[in-house]
């Protein structure tokens, strides 16, 4: 593995492979000391073009654990506030001696571009470009999913399980990441919003599509149902074109205590995060025992990890 641009690019072994380095990696965590030398001499460099919390946090943090030096690059207040190129941004970074880049950035295809260019030399980890992929969140996601409901055996995949997407697909590059690596690994995968919310092309996608919460709850043994945020910002109007307005949205799509308890006891609940609370999840079910929100945040470092150690080291775990 060169880059991770994509989950449409990986294999089931590739996507195998990651999270059950991820499964070795999170056991380092477990130690009084969860630092490891691998990437000692290595020098990461997180080029953020988008402003993030969790996952520009958790890529450093998985670098520095694997002893590697961190830069990070934000585009507000350098030199791409000035105009600078994103060839000249990245020529700049191989000047630097920059071993791999993770990148986020509000134009699809951007993460590939710097990739395939021959501006740089440096493995490139794509941290979410525009609408179209993040697939550390992903593999983050597939490795939860697979840690509470296949017991997280290494070697497994994710095969026979259900997973319902529920709301902004249209705008979700977690959404579309989602849906080729789950299915990759074998889960069956429904998506559900309105049909304004449908992005044009999925009907050729390997999934199912509904157009309300309670008919995937009513048509589907659900055995991870992962909400979405709704991405105001991205949204001409605020959102008026796509829905009538914020209380119908949450009506017909919103996760609240009745439909949280209408799912099969053992189904967990996820959110990429950030949440908007009151609209596409409740408090009580983002707070409930069945949320592994908050454990996706931390399984993120450890599969972060992975990628990084396998692009840059390739080495056994230590």
């Amino acid at each position: 593995m060169r880059h991770l641009l994509s989950t449409k690019d990986l294999s089931r072994e590739d996507a195998i492979l990651i999270l059950d380095t991820a499964g070795e990696m999170a056991k380092t965590q477990e130690r009084e000391n969860r630092k490891l030398p691998t990437l000692r001499g290595k020098t990461v460099v997180n080029l953020f073009f988008e402003d993030s919390t969790r996952t520009r946090t958790s890529f450093e943090v998985a670098a520095k654990r694997l002893s590697a030096d961190v830069i990070n690059f934000s585009a507000k207040g350098s030199s791409v506030a000035k105009g600078e190129s994103l060839k000249d941004t990245a020529q700049t970074l191989q000047a630097m001696g920059s071993d791999g880049v993770v990148i986020r950035h509000s134009a699809s295809g951007a993460a590939a571009r710097l990739a395939t260019s021959g501006w740089i030399s440096s493995a490139v980890v794509n941290a979410g470009d525009g609408t179209h992929q993040h697939p550390t969140q992903a593999l983050l996601d597939a490795f939860t999913i697979r840690r509470h409901l296949k017991g997280g055996e290494a070697g497994e995949g994710l095969d026979g399980l259900t997973v319902a997407i529920v709301g902004d697909v249209l705008h979700s590059r977690v959404a579309r990441s989602n849906v080729w690596l789950l299915t990759t690994l074998g889960a069956k995968v429904v998506l559900v919003c309105p049909p304004t919310l449908v992005p044009i092309g999925a009907e050729t996608w390997p999934v199912d599509i509904v157009h309300s919460l309670d008919a995937a709850l009513n048509g589907y043994a659900i055995d991870a149902l992962m909400m979405l945020r709704i991405q105001l910002e991205r949204m001409t109007g605020g959102g008026a074109a796509f829905f009538p307005s914020p209380a119908e949205y949450t009506r017909l799509f919103g996760l609240d205590g009745s439909r949280l308890a209408r799912l099969p006891q053992h189904t967990i609940v996820m959110h990429p995060g950030p949440m908007n609370r009151g609209l596409e999840i409740s408090a009580e079910a983002a707070d409930s025992p069945r949320s592994v929100v908050v454990e996706q945040v931390g399984n993120g470092i450890a599969v972060r990890m992975a990628v990084l150690y396998l692009l840059l080291a390739g080495e056994e775990v230590a």
